[in-house]
């Protein structure tokens, strides 16, 4: 089957969403959204803590947040993005509440603000500890509630369609790649379709799934990343894994494990030794309110110093009714296992939460492939850079939703439906009866990446990383030519790809910054 769409937006997250109704306001074509499981199911939905926004001008201003951003990414960020996301944000904030999103105020109706880790000042709009999870429902009501978006649930992108496909050879140094569409999987026929479209938005999320333990969920495979890599597009950053430091330690949750989000130590959780012993003020003077990256290599050298799999979260000494009225999501899911917050420690231990880099996009959003543009956790738009300040993921999807919108809104009239595409040919090859060469090449990528490209890292471990990629690469390549497309062959060749470049950039650099921490090279300060 072939289809046609002025828009075509490959995921659903709080970025395509907000993209998608942006466009539907303009009337300008016809829009499809493609989402490879239900469309609530996305890392939006993961998010506890809340989002980032200048909105009390009394205390707070831009350049305080903007160089709170700088800092924590190390000052490798862009600052023409960091200024544009931090100034950008109070009227993405506006829409949002426009569009259903409801945030928790006090009772003189002004935002109730948190203040999250690396944050100078309270600026945290949420709702409960749950705020990802109401902007998702929010914009689900708002985009179901449209007409003129199309939605895909169920189906899955497995490659993005350019010149390529017309049989021209295709190399990174290719000058204006252009992408004219997605081969999409349907799930009920099972049969790859093909769909055309004059822009192509990649919002596909994270790729946390590639290590054994992460707060994101099974369906963060770094689809979008690997597919415009393989695209002979430009990628950048991906060296910046961001662990969160503090998940829920329970065993046998690791796909996701639960989020003990940033906010519990802004609001006064102290992390301790299972002891009690507190311990972050050998590590920083900002003790549990560093930045992540600090953080989470701190626990990581506790924890193998003591030999202990974890450490503990400390809120006995606030007082109960307010723990239970800020976090109840965390209360309730901490009691289902036995532990009660007000009275007991939290276990928790890092887990990896966050790509930072991803596809390299420019302020409007668009990729290096003409036609494409990238927004959300899959882009690397320059914000984050060596590591991502808590709280501001969120705020950089909307903001790029609008500046993407705008431009794409722009020049979609420049475009054509490129007709001479051919559909996708799986003539030859067989329904797929070894799954368990996919099953276990998954949990190897797994173990490859959690074990040698993790919080701490050294070049002996990086290349034994490589080395073991590149076989499983070779396998998967050799396997998927042989068999029909199924969503699962597809995610592990997604999971090498982006394990690949993680382990490459990490590679590449010969220094610590940010979140990428190495044992064979110095640590320096910048900034300052």
């Amino acid at each position: 089957m072939v289809y046609k769409y002025d828009f075509l937006i490959i995921g659903s997250g709080v970025a395509g969403m907000s993209y998608a109704l942006k466009i539907a306001r303009a009337h300008k074509g016809r829009i499809c959204m493609i989402c490879k499981t239900g469309l609530e199911e996305a890392n939006t939905a993961f998010a506890q803590g809340g989002i980032a926004s200048v909105t009390d001008m009394e205390v707070d201003d831009f350049d305080k947040h903007i160089e709170d951003t700088m800092i924590a990414g190390d000052f490798v960020s862009d600052r023409k993005a960091v200024e544009q996301v931090v100034r950008k944000a109070p009227e993405q904030i506006k829409e949002l509440v426009q569009w259903g999103v409801n945030f928790d105020k006090k009772q003189d109706g002004r935002f109730d603000l948190h203040r999250e880790g690396g944050h100078s000042e309270f600026r945290i709009l949420h709702h409960a500890d749950d705020t990802g999870a109401e902007i998702q429902r929010g914009l689900m009501a708002a985009v179901r509630a449209n007409p003129d978006i199309d939605i895909k649930e169920n189906h899955f992108a497995v490659e993005i369609i350019t010149q390529h496909h017309l049989g021209q050879e295709v190399t990174r140094r290719t000058r204006n790649i252009e992408c004219y569409g997605a081969y999409v999987l349907n799930p009920d026929t099972q049969k790859v379709d093909t769909y055309l479209s004059k822009v192509t938005v990649m919002c596909t999320g994270g790729c946390g799934a590639v290590y054994q333990t992460t707060t994101n969920p099974v369906v963060a495979t770094g689809d979008g990343e690997a597919m415009v890599y393989r695209a002979k597009g430009t990628v950048a950053d991906m060296e910046f894994v961001q662990f969160h430091p503090t998940a829920l330690f329970h065993q046998g949750e690791t796909h996701p494990a639960f989020l003990i989000t940033e906010a519990m130590r802004g609001y006064g959780g102290i992390l301790r030794l299972p002891t009690g012993e507190s311990f972050m003020e050998k590590y920083d003077k900002r003790l549990s309110l560093a930045p992540r990256d600090i953080v989470a290599r701190a626990i990581d050298k506790e924890m193998k110093m003591h030999g202990i799999d974890h450490v503990c979260l400390d809120v006995t000494h606030k007082d109960a009714e307010e723990t239970k009225r800020h976090f109840p999501n965390i209360y309730h899911k901490c009691l289902s296992i036995g532990i009660d917050i007000t009275k007991e420690y939290i276990p928790v231990r890092p887990a990896a939460h966050y790509m930072c880099g991803g596809i390299k996009v420019d302020l409007d959003g668009r990729s290096s492939i003409n036609r494409l543009y990238a927004i959300g956790e899959c882009a690397c738009t320059g914000l984050h850079g060596g590591n991502r300040l808590a709280s501001n993921s969120l705020i950089e999807a909307v903001v790029y939703a609008d500046t993407a919108a705008k431009h794409s809104l722009a020049h979609v009239d420049d475009y054509a439906f490129n007709t001479n595409v051919p559909e996708w040919n799986d003539e030859g090859t067989l329904t797929n009866e070894e799954k368990i060469l996919i099953t276990q090449s998954v949990k190897e990528v797994g173990e490859i990446m959690s074990n040698y490209v993790g919080i701490v890292r050294s070049d002996l471990r990086l290349k034994r990383a490589w080395t073991r990629l590149d076989l499983l690469y070779e396998e998967t390549e050799a396997l998927f030519k042989h068999v029909k497309a199924s969503r699962d062959i597809c995610e592990l060749r997604n999971m090498i790809n982006v394990g690949y470049l993680i382990t490459r950039w990490a590679i590449e650099r010969k220094e610590c910054r940010g979140l990428h921490f190495t044992t064979d090279y110095p640590v320096h300060a910048y900034g300052q």
